[in-house]
């Protein structure tokens, strides 16, 4: 067994547009789920750290949001919590959903990477068990992309035309495979440089529990609104009550939390015809938070219209969206 100074340590953002499968990576990599995992659009709006640790070292992985063209204060305000993860991070891993041709979103990364010439960069090309899948397309479009970049960092006099390119790594994965990452995990142990490790090697996360509850309950309710309320829907815990119960249980928890929506035609679609929706979802949160938490949970749910929340400082605080300690 080596020690901690010998093992290899990394803060590791993982970046890409909205649906590519940045948070199933994550999971994968994690081996347990750690980011909430769905097929509408900004479905991850924190910042969320796996904690990844084997015989080679420790990963610290930060699952940003999506980045997409931005609609509202919220939208900028996830894509601004994406790139400044990204620019605090030891390696940048772009993921890139390679079952569709290059993006507007993908381009766009890439040209950043050529212009700012980070040294440590993995390219993923994830979803690799679809067909078609657009490998080519996405290298010709780093070529592009790199030559472009340059050629801006060198007009601008930023200094950069002294660094040298930034060569990434380019891994295919399957993300929602097991096994499907173990291509890009030794790549970026590669990467990794020895240190210390950052945190104890028992823990997968240290995303605050607080929303670890909230993004569990909105990924319960968005499998069943799919499309209606993906950028109008919030989640804020308000209060977590731990009973505690004699013997060797653990006990058991309460919780309350408002559900917001944007307007009042929203708050019955949340609800459900005979609140079946809020039913549903309420009661696979509490069986995955069980699971995750090792306690029995009690979830209290209250929908609440809140216009313009997405615009209010105080709940996206409360959120978590603003780099409150919750």
């Amino acid at each position: 067994m080596t020690t901690n100074e010998q093992k290899r340590v990394a803060v590791v953002a993982i970046v890409g547009r909205t649906n590519a499968g940045k948070s199933t990576l994550v999971n994968e990599l994690v081996g347990e789920k750690v980011s909430i995992v769905s097929c509408v659009e900004q479905t991850t709006r924190n910042t969320v750290r796996g904690i990844v640790a084997d015989e080679r070292g420790q990963l610290v992985l930060l699952d940003t949001p999506g980045l997409h063209k931005a609609v509202g204060e919220l939208g900028r305000l996830l894509n601004r919590m994406a790139r400044r993860s990204a620019a605090g991070a030891d390696i940048l891993c772009v993921v890139f959903d390679a079952s569709v041709e290059p993006q507007l979103e993908d381009i766009g990364w890439m040209q950043r990477i050529a212009k700012e010439r980070p040294e440590k960069v993995l390219f993923v090309l994830n979803k690799a068990d679809k067909t078609p899948f657009f490998e080519k397309e996405f290298r010709d479009a780093w070529v592009e992309a790199n030559a472009q970049g340059a050629e801006e960092a060198n007009g601008e006099g930023s200094g950069k035309s002294d660094t040298k390119p930034t060569e990434p790594i380019w891994v295919k994965a399957i993300a929602t495979c097991e096994g499907g990452a173990k291509s890009v995990l030794d790549s970026l142990f590669e990467f990794a440089q020895p240190g210390e490790l950052l945190f104890s090697e028992e823990i997968v996360t240290d995303y605050p529990r607080r929303l670890a509850i909230a993004d569990t309950i909105r990924e319960k309710f968005l499998s069943h609104l799919h499309q209606e309320l993906p950028h109008e829907f919030g989640i804020v815990v308000k209060d977590i009550n731990e009973v505690e119960a004699c013997g060797s249980s653990r006990g058991e928890w309460f919780v309350k939390a408002d559900l917001l929506v944007n307007r009042p035609s929203q708050k019955p679609i949340v609800i459900g015809r005979k609140a079946e929706t809020i039913k549903k979802a309420r009661q696979a949160a509490e069986r995955e938070l069980k699971e995750i938490f090792g306690v029995k949970i009690h979830l209290e749910l209250w929908v609440r219209v809140e216009q313009g929340w997405m615009k209010n400082p105080r709940i996206l605080s409360e959120m978590g969206y603003m780099g409150a300690e919750i």
